[in-house]
């Protein structure tokens, strides 16, 4: 049973869910008919007794379904080519599969029920990643289908900033803005604000 401040294993602390910070650059806002482009995840482990960390990252690029809209305001934000020859895409089942295989295996590593999906703004993500695995008839996704946890409400909250970029340096991360909107920089920076807060809110509790 999670007691705030005092020592916890990752199953116990969420409600038996797994916190993966994800993060997705897309084509623009509509689910069902805009690209996937890029994919992101970060896994969350606990260091020592009670102080989450970021642990492994994956990442991969992402073929536009056949027929998908990409708006071209989203790639001058994301900065990404999606018909560059170098960008090694994969398809959206195999890009989910690359995803989706170590995050149910730290699932299944630390007694966790499933993987509950954290983002900044995670109901965008979490609507396109649904979106995507229905799409491509994905098999066994790791995420829970509705919950998700915001580091928008959590940044408000612990330092009062909702934007990532201000929660993240006023929270001591700094911020890159020639590496951001890249899925794997965001994600990384959304991993180690929510470790941050959550950190912050045990020590206060100690």
């Amino acid at each position: 049973m999670y007691e705030p401040g005092k020592p916890f294993r990752i199953a116990d602390r969420f409600r038996g869910y797994l916190p993966v910070v994800v993060d997705l650059e897309t084509g623009g806002f509509d689910e069902k008919n805009d690209a996937l482009l890029e994919i992101a995840a970060v896994l969350i482990r606990v260091e020592g007794d009670n102080r989450l960390v970021t642990s492994t990252a994956v990442s991969t690029h992402v073929q536009p379904f056949d027929g998908a809209n990409i708006e071209e305001k989203s790639l001058q934000i994301n900065g990404i080519d999606p018909w560059h020859p170098l960008r090694a895409a994969r398809t959206e089942i195999e890009a989910l599969k690359y995803i989706f295989n170590p995050i149910r295996q730290e699932v299944k590593d630390t007694g966790c029920t499933r993987a509950i999906l954290v983002g900044h703004n995670a109901f965008f993500d979490l609507k396109f990643l649904n979106a995507t695995v229905e799409r491509c008839g994905a098999k066994r996704n790791p995420f829970h289908p509705f919950s998700c946890l915001d580091t928008v409400s959590l940044g408000g909250l612990a330092y009062g900033q909702t934007v990532l970029s201000r929660a993240a340096d006023k929270s001591g991360l700094g911020w890159n803005s020639e590496k951001a909107h890249s899925a794997i920089y965001d994600t990384r920076q959304t991993a180690e604000l929510f470790c941050n807060v959550v950190n912050r809110w045990e020590e206060l509790n100690s």
